[in-house]
Order: structure tokens, then C-alpha cells, then sequence
């Protein structure tokens, strides 16, 4: 009985051992994985299939579209008055009283009266709450977008023949008749008919990317280039309204090196400086800047922020009123702001042409801007945002108020801030801040007839601070990415010395290079084996990893395809130190001068029955002047789990790499094959299905070490028994190969 125990205990022992792979190699077992049966739908039963979903009509689907459309539907039945209505309402009056300043100064960035900064904000926040997924951002003029739309609107004053002085009488042969028909339409007049036909199509532009869901568009804006590009065109705004600042009166510059062409401009007029504007300038600035750094700072502690900006505006036309600073001092004042609404009018459409490119890098800033801040404050608040459901919602901002004397608009960042900061909760702030501007509309504006221009220009810069402050971040970001920071200042640097359109594009082709550059020539090692363990890592990275006898596992950091598949080669057989192609013609060089020697015709190369020990008796067999490489491989794995995709060049580029290798006897084994790659190798016939099939690609790095060891095993055994037949156990082995 003992001696059957320990028989039996004994042979499960062995049974055990021979079950691990790391004590015997030769049972190995392959890891296979059954796949799911594809679902095959012809192309006329998938549109047919879609076109049944969408068409299929109920009453449910009928309100579920339209709460989809208008997600107001959704959220006001649930609106909790007790809880959320006071914070609402504190942030949109606060809102309200910074949008006013901002309504007026940027409509003047915009080459806009001031009227209609304030009618864009008003109409644009009320669309925006009942078509918006996101609670706090808040949608009127912005900084950038103004901006762009002030360099459009002036080439086309330009090309119309007004010049800067054309403020009030049309020109001669380009006056034409004004949107209400009766009066001829002057330089104010032909500025905002153009505003209002680039909105149109920006919010066409928009509205289409959200119905046809090409909001991935925005995802080729990265952080870094939006940031240089806010960063540039802040720039640029600082210097376009510095002449408001020093009351001189320079040409407005556009085009290339506009930038440059301006601050020459400033120092060749500086003489003719308007003392009482700077000396205001400088009053304003000296009491905004410390007083917004205190709201800033003790954000957390205050209630709300001190709207210090309203109060300089005050006391501003106040002063300017009393002291008639514009007959006493020439200093450039607001002048008369109507009251009330205009009719509303339909956009030029013999301007559409000339206005098609300028509207398109608008609405890409401007759903970019939108949806970007949507997203931030949905994550940080745990609330979802419909992404091409804000770029309708945007579009609609900019459709719709183009036929009411809006120009284009956006999510605007310093606003969003302090809706958020000063306690919103939906959309209804909005509201409330459309009633604050509703005010200014009907009965407040002409009271803002003294305002000096030049505080309108402080506020504006004082507003671009933020811009400003990524100059500081750049030492952080070259830490941490040099090629991020190399897009930051390239796209900062075109924005600001060429054009804010062109800076955008040279921005998001300088990125797409760099990540083509990065795919192209990517990162590539030789991986080791963790000890006592089925872990394969980077040599060159880590210590104390183990090298497997006579394999190479080659890892490259990218996807196959046909712009690095040349580098793929060159850098394989830099790290592997085998070139077959040069090992091959070495041979064939060598086999020839020692048939040459010998005058025997036999080869003393023979690539499919090549093993490392035939290799060696070969090379005693040359003849002494006949030098042959030797060759330490007789596996090479290629790990693809960071291989996304592998293309139709870089398929050929593997086989060619399968058979360059096979020629010289080694087999090169894939690993980590997404399933995609996979299927692509069993299409394309991956290996030619007459060796070991499609079992040469392995599920892990591990199994493909197994195999190898298990074939070098069965290899060796046979040249050395030649003739004898192997054993049943390595015959069933190449049977399941």
C-alpha cells in the first residue's frame, strides 16, 4: 500500500511538474479563444433598419424629441424654488452688472456700436436657456470671437470703400439702402449688416456639426493649442486697443503682421497722445487690477465679487458728463446709445460668399470655447452635457439673434467663472441676467452717452488677465511635455504676428505633425522577463530582468502603418542586431566562393532545416577564407499590444519581415493582438497558413516564449535524430501546429 501511495503521489507529482511551463517546456499548450459570430447585415438591411428607428412615430417620441431639442422640457417640471432659486438669481444680477461694462467694450472690439453688445447678450442667454445641457456656462460676447469679428467687419468696410472717419454720411457710388429702406446706410450701418451675415452662417456652420454629430471635430483643439491661441488673440486684443487707452487715432491694421504694424503705428503717434484719456487709463487701471486680484484671491470667502468694473463706469460718465471731457478735453466718448428694439431684418445674403471663410474658424473657436467649459463644470458638478446638443444650442444663439442685430457669440470663460463661483444652478440665471440687460436696453443706455471709450478699453485688458497668466504656466508645461509646450508657442506666436484664422490653422498642423511625427518614429525596446513570473518589461528601463536564451521580444510603441513602417524595419534590426536581408546576402556571397573553393555544388545553407547547432557545424565545414555570421536567435516575438492598427503596407511589411527572417531560420511569433489585428492576419493569411498556421499569433508575450522554447525543443531533437522518427508526443505537438 505504501509503495502504490507513494507511486501514486510520485507520478501526480510528475504530472504536476510537467504541467508547469517553466520547469518543462515541451507541455506546452496554446491558449485558443472561440470568437462571437459576426452579425452580417447587407447594406440595404442596415439603412433600412436605421431608417425604421428614426421615422418610427409616436407620442412618446414626438415629446422625447422635442425634450431632446429643448432640454428646458426636461429640467424646469423639476425645478425646486426653495433651494435653488435664490442662488440663481443672486448670480444672474451680479452677471448682469459685470455684462454690462463687457456688452459695451467688446461691441467696440467687435467694430460695433455699443447697442448691439448689448443686444447679443441679451437675446443669447435667453435661447441659451431653453436650449443648453449645461447649467452654468454663460453665452454672449467673447474676447476672441470678437475680436476675429472685428478684423472681418473691417476688410469689408475696407473693400466697400468706408474708411475710419466714415462714422455718420455714406460714401459716394457705396452707399446703399439701409435695413429699413429708408435711409442710406453709412459706415455703422454696412458694419453691422456684415456682423449679422457672418453670425447667420457661423450659426449654420454650428447647427450642422451638431445635426450630422461631428462634434469630434473640436477634439483636434487641444488644450494647449486653445490656450495659445486665447493667449495670442490676447495679445492681439491688448494691442488693438491700446489707441483707446493713449486717445490716438491710428488706422485699424488687418492681415499679416497687423500685430507689429500697429505698435509702430502707437510709437510713431505717441506724440499725439490725448492726456486727459491717459491719465483716466491709468486712474482705471490702478484701482480694476488690485480690486479684481482681491475678488480672485478671496473668491472662496466672499459672497460675491465686488463689481468694481460698474462702479468705474459710474463714476466715469459722471465725471465726464460734469466736465464735458469730450468738448473740453477732445476726449472720444460712447456718444448717443438708442433705447428700445429694432425691427428685425434679414442678413445680406450677397455677403455670403465673401463671408463663407471668415464664419468658419468662428464657429469652431465658438463651440470649441462652448463645449469645452460645458464639459468642465458638468464633470465638476456630477451633471451630463450633451455635447451636440450645445453645438445646436450654440448655433441657435448665433442663428436666431443674427435677424435682431446680434453678432456671433460663444461661451464666454471670465462670465462662466462667475456664474459659477457666485452659486448658479441653472439656467435661469441667465434669465435674470437678460432682465439686468433688459433694463440697460430700455431705459438705461443713454445714460452711458459720457463714457470715455478709453474705460471701455481698460476693461477689456483687464478681462485678458487670464490669457496673459499661461505665459507662467509654460515653465510647468515643458516639464511635463516639451511637445505640448512646443504647440503652445507655436500656435501663440502665428495668432500674434500673423492673423488669429491663420495662427489657429498653423496651430492645429503644427499638432497633427507632431503627433505624426511622434507615430512615425516611436519609441521601440527589447523586453526581459520579470524573475519567477509571466511579466515582460523594457531592458533599458528596468533593472534585474531576465534575457530568454536565444529569443528576442521586440516591443514597438505604435501602431503599423505606412508611414513608419521603414523605421519599423530599421529600428528592429538595430535592437535585435540581426539584419536578414544582409545575413541572407552574406550567405549567398559566401556559399558562392565556397562552391568556387570546393567546385561541389552542395549548399551550405539551408534556411528551413537552420537551427543554431546545424549553423555551427556548417561554419566548420567552410573553407578557412570564409567567414560566416553566427547568429545568437532563433525566435524573434514582436509584442503589438500598442498597436491600435496595423494597415495594408504594414501588413506587407510584416510578411516581409516573416519571410526575411525565415530565410535565415528564425521564426518571428506575434503577440498582444487586439482582436482587429488579428482578424487582419487571418485575412490577409498571416504566415501562409503551411507552417503553424495562425497560431502564430499568441494571446500574451508568455505563450509565445512557450512555443518558441517548445520548437527550439523539437528542432534540436530532431537534428540530432535525423532519421529516427520522433516521439509520439512531439509528433501530436507539430500535428496541432
Amino acid at each position: 500500500m505504501e509503495d502504490t501511495s507513494s507511486q501514486k503521489s510520485g507520478e501526480s507529482k510528475d504530472a504536476q511538474s510537467s504541467l508547469t511551463p517553466e520547469e518543462s517546456p515541451v507541455h506546452f499548450i496554446p491558449t485558443k479563444l472561440e470568437e462571437y459570430e459576426p452579425v452580417n447585415l447587407s447594406t440595404q438591411d442596415l439603412i433600412l433598419k436605421k431608417a425604421r428607428e428614426v421615422c418610427l412615430c409616436s407620442h412618446q417620441t414626438i415629446i422625447a424629441f422635442f425634450c431632446h431639442l429643448f432640454p428646458v422640457l426636461d429640467w424646469l417640471p423639476r425645478y425646486n424654488v426653495k433651494t435653488q432659486l435664490l442662488g440663481d438669481v443672486i448670480s444672474g444680477l451680479l452677471v448682469g452688472i459685470v455684462a454690462i461694462p463687457q456688452s459695451i467694450s467688446y461691441a467696440l472690439l467687435a467694430n460695433q456700436d455699443p447697442i448691439y453688445g448689448i443686444y447679443t447678450n441679451f437675446f443669447c442667454n435667453i435661447i441659451y436657456f431653453a436650449m443648453a445641457t449645461s447649467r452654468h456656462n454663460f453665452v454672449g460676447s467673447f474676447g476672441v470671437l470678437c475680436l476675429m469679428i472685428g478684423q472681418s467687419v473691417n476688410r469689408h468696410l475696407q473693400l466697400a470703400g468706408y474708411s475710419d472717419d466714415d462714422t455718420g454720411s455714406s460714401l459716394t457710388g457705396n452707399s446703399t439702402s439701409s435695413t429699413n429702406g429708408t435711409d442710406a446706410c453709412d459706415r455703422s450701418c454696412y458694419a453691422i449688416r456684415v456682423a449679422l451675415s457672418l453670425s447667420f452662417l457661423v450659426g449654420l456652420y454650428q447647427i450642422l456639426l451638431g445635426v450630422l454629430q461631428l462634434g469630434f471635430v473640436s477634439v483636434y483643439l487641444s488644450e494647449p493649442l486653445l490656450s495659445g491661441f486665447v493667449t495670442g488673440s490676447s495679445l492681439t486684443i491688448i494691442t488693438s486697443q491700446m489707441k483707446y487707452l493713449l486717445g490716438l487715432k491710428i488706422p485699424r491694421h488687418e492681415g499679416v503682421g497687423s500685430f507689429i504694424l500697429t505698435w509702430i503705428d502707437l510709437f510713431r503717434y505717441i506724440h499725439n497722445t490725448n492726456i486727459c484719456d491717459l491719465v483716466t487709463s491709468l486712474v482705471a487701471l490702478v484701482i480694476i487690477v488690485p480690486v479684481k486680484e482681491i475678488n480672485d484671491r478671496y473668491k472662496d470667502k466672499m459672497k460675491a465679487p465686488f463689481p468694481v468694473e460698474l462702479l468705474v463706469v459710474i463714476v466715469d460718465t459722471v465725471l465726464s458728463y460734469y466736465f464735458n471731457f469730450e468738448k473740453r478735453y477732445n476726449s472720444a466718448v460712447c456718444g448717443d446709445i438708442p433705447t428700445g428694439f429694432r425691427k428685425p431684418t434679414l442678413p445680406d445674403t450677397n455677403l455670403f460668399s465673401s463671408l463663407a471663410v471668415d464664419a468658419l474658424p468662428i464657429a469652431i473657436i465658438g463651440f470649441a470655447m462652448t463645449v469645452s467649459l460645458a464639459e468642465i463644470f458638468g464633470k465638476k458638478h456630477g451633471y451630463p452635457v450633451r455635447a451636440n446638443q450645445e453645438m445646436v444650442a450654440i448655433g441657435m444663439c448665433n442663428l436666431i439673434p443674427s435677424f435682431f442685430y446680434c453678432f456671433a457669440s460663444s461661451a464666454a470663460l471670465t462670465k462662466t467663472l462667475l456664474k459659477e463661483s457666485t452659486g448658479t444652478q441653472t439656467q435661469i440665471s441667465g434669465l435674470v441676467t437678460s432682465l439686468v440687460l433688459l433694463l440697460v436696453l430700455l431705459w438705461i443706455a443713454p445714460l452711458f452717452y459720457s463714457l470715455q471709450t478709453a474705460i471701455l478699453g481698460v476693461v477689456t485688458i483687464v478681462n485678458l488677465r487670464g490669457g496673459l497668466r499661461k505665459f507662467c504656466d509654460t515653465r510647468r508645461m515643458w516639464q511635463l511635455s516639451k511637445v505640448d509646450s512646443l504647440v503652445w508657442w507655436m500656435t501663440m506666436l502665428a495668432s500674434t504676428l500673423i492673423t488669429t484664422e491663420i495662427g489657429l490653422l498653423v496651430g492645429v498642423c503644427f499638432a497633427l505633425l507632431c503627433i505624426i511625427f511622434r507615430t512615425q518614429r516611436p519609441r521601440a525596446t527589447l523586453l526581459g522577463r520579470v524573475s519567477n513570473s509571466e511579466i515582460y518589461e523594457d531592458q533599458s528601463t528596468y533593472k534585474q530582468l531576465i534575457s530568454i536564451a536565444n529569443i528576442k521580444i521586440f516591443r514597438f510603441e505604435s501602431s503599423l502603418y505606412y508611414a513608419n513602417k521603414d523605421y519599423f524595419k530599421t529600428i528592429l534590426y538595430q535592437k535585435t542586431g540581426v539584419n536578414p536581408t544582409l545575413l541572407s546576402a552574406k550567405h549567398q556571397k559566401a556559399e558562392t566562393r565556397a562552391n568556387a573553393d570546393t567546385g561541389k555544388n552542395k549548399s551550405i545553407f539551408c534556411p528551413r532545416s537552420y537551427s543554431l547547432k546545424a549553423n555551427k557545424k556548417r561554419s566548420e565545414k567552410t573553407p578557412a577564407d570564409v567567414c560566416l555570421p553566427s547568429i545568437d536567435i532563433h525566435t524573434l516575438i514582436i509584442d503589438c499590444r500598442a498597436m491600435q492598427f496595423i494597415d495594408t503596407v504594414g501588413f506587407s511589411a510584416l510578411n516581409e519581415i516573416y519571410r526575411d527572417y525565415k530565410d535565415i531560420g528564425v521564426q518571428v511569433l506575434l503577440a498582444n493582438c487586439n482582436p482587429s489585428i488579428r482578424h487582419l492576419l487571418q485575412e490577409g493569411g498571416w504566415a501562409g497558413k503551411t507552417d503553424c498556421g495562425n497560431q502564430l499569433a499568441f494571446h500574451s508575450v508568455h505563450d509565445a516564449v512557450k512555443f518558441a522554447e517548445k520548437w527550439y525543443h523539437v528542432q534540436q531533437e530532431s537534428e540530432e535524430k535525423k532519421d529516427a522518427p520522433l516521439d509520439p508526443e512531439d509528433l501530436n505537438f507539430q500535428e496541432s501546429l
